[in-house]
């Protein structure tokens, strides 16, 4: 293949962000982070996820899923809470220190945006970030 297919461009990118925010992670203190724990941290949301949809969403095994909140909360970055819409289940939510962590990452991935519009331009920037946008709506079924 002469040029790369668009999806390795895609990834290649998102393993540098990955590998960046990882650095700065480790930097400030947040060392005990693992890719696998940040890939299945990154899905959380506000409202709090149960770890079968976390499994779905991270396209791991609920077992694998299970372990790794289970480092999470034992790092202090999650804590699982009673679900109010179902007494059986449980959610787990973002902790303090996970949201410390959030923050900083947020606070890199903008220092990359930055620097690749510095590199790309204003206008390739924004035509990247709508065509991937637009790549969005038939490729992430939790958009």
């Amino acid at each position: 293949m002469a040029e790369p297919h668009p999806a390795l461009l895609m990834f290649i990118g998102a393993r540098y962000v990955e590998q960046r925010v990882a650095d700065a992670l480790a930097a400030a203190g947040y060392d005990d982070l693992t890719p696998a724990m940040a890939r299945v941290a990154a899905r959380l949301s506000e409202d709090g996820i149960r770890v079968t949809d976390l499994a779905e969403q991270a396209r791991i095994t609920k077992q694998s899923a299970s372990v790794l909140v289970d480092q999470l909360e034992r790092a202090a970055y999650v804590e699982r809470v009673l679900d109010p819409a179902d007494a059986r289940a449980r959610l787990v939510l973002i902790a303090p220190r996970g949201r410390e962590a959030q923050r900083l990452a947020r606070r890199e991935e903008r220092a990359i945006e930055r620097e690749w519009t510095r590199h790309l331009g204003a206008e390739r920037m924004a035509a990247l970030r709508s065509a991937l946008a637009d790549l969005r709506e038939i490729t992430d079924p939790w958009r």
